[in-house]
């Protein structure tokens, strides 16, 4: 089988590139590990930037992203009974789409389908071969048989444990990474949002996040120990602790029900670079992973997607290999920013094992100075919504 690009990861970055492909006749094929119900299962954030639904638009799977997403003009940051809005269209003229990923991977998925896109899944032992070379290969394994997969260049969308990243020579590539003390315990639950816009809140038992996927479906999360398990947590046990830490009024006002699902998630930050090697080039989370602190993991990896995909279209169309050899440099001068960001709004919200009340004095002040300070309620604003591609 041929192809002009092989996309390794059938996730919401590897779709979009597909799909973004397809619209300019430029073929592609998907190889996923898993099963498409799989993919979908998985729960993830769902704030999108405004960049990344440009892209949905682009790709003509926006519909439904504006029809039934909640635009949100701003967030809430609280500390003890304290909170204060973050007003984004006033510092930006952009919100951000409260719309669940599972829901925009749905949408790529039908998209894909719908123009007889070729996604083969359940593939194993996935070996990228002369990556180095004008003619790269991709073979793995497809229903017991091994199986060849020629094309022109390859895009690895297939995650931190993908083998993308680590078909790049460790000779070559330089890893970065910062691995938090602490992860996100996180409860889905058929219950109204407490608030209409999230609420960011650091106290001093630790972060909370009250957030939403829609009118009745709540995603909450608060700070957990790394050695916590989610079967350690009653559904009461973490209803009672989620509301400690949150102001009162919200509290007051916190609706609670059964768990539909509950996960731990660890907190790190991480980037390899480069993101390409020959005609291999990584995007999403093979090449970076930030914390889900602001929720820029799926749309940081929708700006590798615009690079590659305009670089792509640049070769294919005008026979100009200036998008493709400046992917790299172009994707890590937005990544490194993005992952400031979420590592400073981490640090910002989280109490930290070791963390010293001289620190948390010092935590609580720039908190304070973002309350009254409208230059840096500007900067954060346009880091949330999302920076220029």
């Amino acid at each position: 089988m041929r192809t002009q690009v092989a996309i390794i990861g059938g996730g919401p970055s590897g779709l979009l590139l597909s799909q973004l492909l397809h619209t300019r006749g430029i073929d592609s094929v998907v190889l996923e590990r898993q099963t498409k119900a799989y993919v979908l299962q998985r729960i993830r954030a769902g704030v999108l930037e405004q960049g990344l639904l440009d892209l949905m638009t682009e790709a003509g799977v926006g519909e439904r992203v504006y029809r039934e997403g909640f635009a949100h003009d701003g967030t809430l940051l609280s500390y003890g009974d304290e909170m204060f809005r973050i007003d984004f269209t006033e510092h930006t003229d952009k919100p951000v789409m409260v719309y669940g990923q599972t829901e925009v991977t749905r949408d790529l998925y039908k998209a894909r389908e719908a123009t007889d896109g070729r996604l083969v899944f359940q593939v194993s032992d996935v070996e990228i071969v002369g990556a180095d070379t004008d003619s790269p290969e991709v073979q793995y394994t497809v229903d017991g048989a091994r199986q060849t997969l020629a094309c022109d260049y390859v895009a690895g969308c297939d995650g931190f444990h993908g083998v993308s990243r680590k078909t790049i020579p460790e000779t070559l590539r330089k890893d970065y990474e910062k691995v938090y003390p602490f992860g996100w315990l996180g409860v889905l639950s058929r219950t109204p949002p407490v608030h209409h816009e999230l609420i960011y809140a650091n106290s001093e038992r630790g972060f909370a996040l009250c957030s939403m996927r829609n009118e009745a479906l709540s995603r909450y999360y608060i700070q957990c120990r790394l050695d916590d398990r989610p079967e350690d947590w009653s559904d009461q046990a973490f209803w009672d602790e989620l509301r400690r830490r949150i102001p009162g009024e919200q509290a007051a006002r916190l609706v609670t029900g059964p768990s539909i699902e509950k996960s731990i998630a660890p907190l790190r930050s991480f980037v390899t670079e480069p993101m390409r090697w020959g005609r291999l080039f990584l995007c999403g989370d093979a090449a970076h992973i930030v914390p889900p602190t602001g929720a820029k993991g799926l749309n940081t990896a929708a700006s590798d997607v615009h690079y590659l995909y305009t670089g792509l279209r640049q070769i294919y169309e005008e026979s100009d290999a200036e998008g493709l050899d400046r992917y790299s440099e172009r994707a890590l001068a937005r990544v490194w920013k993005t992952e400031r960001f979420s590592w400073w709004f981490s640090t910002l919200m989280h109490r930290f094992p070791d963390q010293t009340e001289f620190e948390y004095k010092i935590q609580l002040a720039e908190i304070e100075f973002l309350r009254t300070n409208k230059a840096a309620q500007a900067a954060m604003a346009q880091n949330y919504v999302g920076l220029p591609y």
